[in-house]
């Protein structure tokens, strides 16, 4: 995760994030932000949510699951290692936790709990306070040195750590579509359901899409990536690289369409259209 900015102002879905049945799942740890709907369950190293997040399945979480005030989980809840649990949570499933259970009040549990470590019933400070909130208030008054010392302590100093999916503030994640606000960072090598909506659309490679994608901005499609639907921003520049294959139309204000891409719909550009051609072949030109 970039320093510099607010970790939570992006939809982050780093490398090899795939949709399986009706569960999210990556290597990393999944950040939510507060008042978020994820329909999926959630597979992850680490999973932590903002207050009144709405998950519509499992949580699965292979280290800690810190749930703010107010969230609400379908099913069951897997920990790992330890848990923490704000005021008025609810679990629709169970509740099975491999280290300690910090638990607030007024938290619902309706197929019961165990914790093999130590319980602790209390109000626990909020989950984001520590990790997220004063993260971004050291990056907006500048402080990056101590941004940086909080971001190694979250991370758990590891440098070869996976990069957490991250869901910003009032998104809403669903097998029909992933809606956010914010700009929308996908890495290389994933299998996503749903329609992707955001103010602007960075994706890697070789990701296959079930769904279409549309932002108020710029959409830049990597190499090998296929989606199937459209591919539209309001007054923006999209970007198709190599070997992309588009099931669907185009649409935008100006285009860059490498010439081994593929768009099996019509394309309508209302400004300037350029293709790109290959090195090699420019040289033997």
């Amino acid at each position: 995760m970039a320093l510099g900015r607010d970790p939570l102002d992006a939809l982050e879905i780093p490398d090899g994030t795939t949709v399986e049945e009706h569960d999210l799942v990556t290597d990393g740890d999944v950040i939510v932000g507060g008042q978020s709907t994820v329909e999926f369950g959630v597979r992850g190293r680490n999973v932590v949510a903002g207050e009144r997040v709405r998950f519509g399945g499992d949580i699965e979480a292979d280290g800690d699951c810190r749930l703010d005030m107010w969230s609400d989980v379908a099913g069951n809840v897997l920990v790992g290692e330890d848990a923490y649990l704000g005021e008025r949570v609810h679990v629709g499933g169970q509740l099975m936790v491999s280290g300690d259970l910090d638990i607030g009040d007024d938290v619902e549990i309706e197929e019961g709990f165990e914790a093999n470590g130590w319980i602790v019933i209390r109000n626990p400070v909020p989950t984001l306070v520590f990790y997220f909130i004063v993260l971004s208030q050291l990056l907006r008054v500048g402080e990056t040195d101590a941004a940086d010392e909080i971001a190694e302590a979250l991370s758990g100093e590891e440098e070869t750590a996976a990069d957490p999916l991250v869901i910003p503030r009032g998104g809403d994640v669903s097998d029909d579509s992933w809606q956010v606000s914010t700009p929308a960072h996908v890495g290389d090598g994933c299998r996503l359901h749903g329609n992707l909506r955001a103010q602007s659309i960075e994706m890697g490679a070789d990701n296959n899409v079930f769904g279409s994608l549309r932002a108020r901005g710029d959409v830049v499609v990597g190499s090998g990536t296929r989606i199937h639907g459209d591919v539209t921003t309001r007054g923006g520049t999209v970007e198709v690289a190599e070997d992309v294959r588009v099931l669907g139309d185009v649409s935008c204000n100006d285009l860059e369409l490498h010439e081994d891409a593929v768009v099996d719909g019509s394309i309508r550009s209302r400004g300037e259209m350029r293709i790109v051609r290959p090195e090699a072949k420019r040289d033997i030109e």
